[in-house]
């Protein structure tokens, strides 16, 4: 490997990432390897980093797609390390799936052609016994149905507008939903004011929330009992989200009509209610191709300029280049920091051009131009100063 150049950049990928996503890399700045001594950065899908050793030269990490439960963010916020997803990136291959469990759960299309494929073609009575799996598998139309979309952001909103496109009525919950969000939502989208309000008025029902503290077994055995009967559920999201064990009693019961799952498990995978998927969600060429060129964009961005673009620890900043040179700096959230580091570079006869200071929960992030080059002494001081994580020249 050759020596790193002043300004070569290492990223270290995991998984397999989309060429396309690869490509954002100009060769003359960066190296990008699944092996590398150093790395500045690390890109991956699913990796479990969890288990993985991070050096401390790693600035940055980046996840080819929306969720970063496979991503120890605390631990990354500790020692200053940006983490981004990308989210939006694979919203149309999660919508797509959603619309194609629900028309398959709706008109029970993988029980009716697993009944066909269990025929005898040969047998006198086989025009007979197709007719009867016509009358079995009776199913019903969306138009006029209600579906409950919980949580609004990229995939949510998409996913709603298509559900109106189909004639749906929709009713949506989402207590953080984002400006952008709401703009792009179908103006004839109902909000509701809790979970407990969708569960109840819903047909069908579909969840694409982030699995944590608050969201887990959000469908849970008391919501499961407020399902309109025959409602269908979908669970695209996460693994967790529902309660498996109870919503598989309600599809013994017959009170649920069938479960649409990313996520199999073994006391459910035969289950004749149940379309059980190997984790599709995001799995279209296309999908994998948008997350890994937003992800090595958003990477490029903050390596060489300091920008933040869909960061999940540091808040979203930029900057447009001004002085010689551009200091960023992630400190925790604590009092006079910025002052501190004005007073160091005004000790040190550097002039401030420009500057823009954000905070995040326990983070704050900093970006500063400066006349001049800033020195060793000058860069330690900083570096030193009580709260900060992560100090880069760039």
């Amino acid at each position: 490997m050759p020596e790193r150049g002043e300004n070569m950049y290492r990223i270290q990928t995991f998984n397999n990432i989309a060429i396309r996503g690869l490509e954002r890399y100009p060769r003359e700045t960066y190296e990008v390897a699944s092996s590398l001594p150093d790395p500045d950065a690390f890109m991956l899908r699913s990796h479990n980093l969890h288990e993985t050793p991070i050096p401390d030269s790693v600035v940055a990490v980046g996840r080819a797609g929306s969720g970063v439960n496979n991503i120890p963010v605390d631990l990354l916020s500790e020692r200053g390390v940006a983490v981004f997803n990308a989210p939006g990136a694979n919203a149309n291959a999660v919508k797509e799936l959603v619309i194609g469990g629900l028309l398959l759960a709706a008109r029970n299309l993988i029980p009716a052609a697993e009944y066909l494929r269990g025929l005898d073609g040969d047998l006198p009575d086989f025009e007979k016994r197709v007719e009867d799996g016509k009358k079995r598998f009776v199913g019903f139309e969306l138009p006029g149905r209600t579906l409950g979309v919980i949580g609004l952001g990229a995939i949510g909103v998409k996913i709603a507008n298509a559900a109106r496109g189909l004639g749906m009525h929709v009713i949506g919950y989402d207590p953080k939903i984002t400006v952008e969000s709401a703009w792009r939502l179908a103006s004839d989208v109902e909000r509701a004011r809790s979970v407990d309000a969708v569960v109840s008025q819903a047909d069908v029902i579909t969840f694409h929330v982030p699995l944590n503290d608050q969201t887990r077994n959000i469908l849970d055995a008391t919501r499961i009992r407020s399902l309109k009967p025959g409602a269908i559920v979908i669970n695209l999201a996460r693994d967790g989200i529902v309660d498996d064990t109870a919503l598989g009693a309600a599809l013994d019961a017959g009170r649920v009509h069938a479960y649409v799952s990313d996520f199999p498990t073994p006391a459910l995978i035969r289950h004749p209610r149940v379309i059980t998927l190997p984790h599709l969600g995001a799995s279209t060429v296309e999908s994998e191709e948008n997350c890994a060129v937003m992800i090595a964009d958003q990477l490029r961005d903050y390596l060489e300029h300091g920008n933040v673009v869909n960061s999940v620890n540091l808040p979203a900043l930029s900057l447009e280049r001004k002085g010689d040179s551009r200091l960023a700096i992630v400190n925790r959230n604590l009092p006079d920091r910025v002052g501190q580091i004005s007073h160091v570079l005004g000790q040190n006869g550097v002039n401030i051009v420009h500057l823009v200071n954000e905070s995040r929960g326990n983070l704050a992030y900093t970006l500063l131009d400066v006349e001049g080059a800033v020195d060793a002494a000058t860069a330690e001081a900083i570096a030193g100063i009580d709260g900060v994580l992560r100090f880069r020249i760039l």
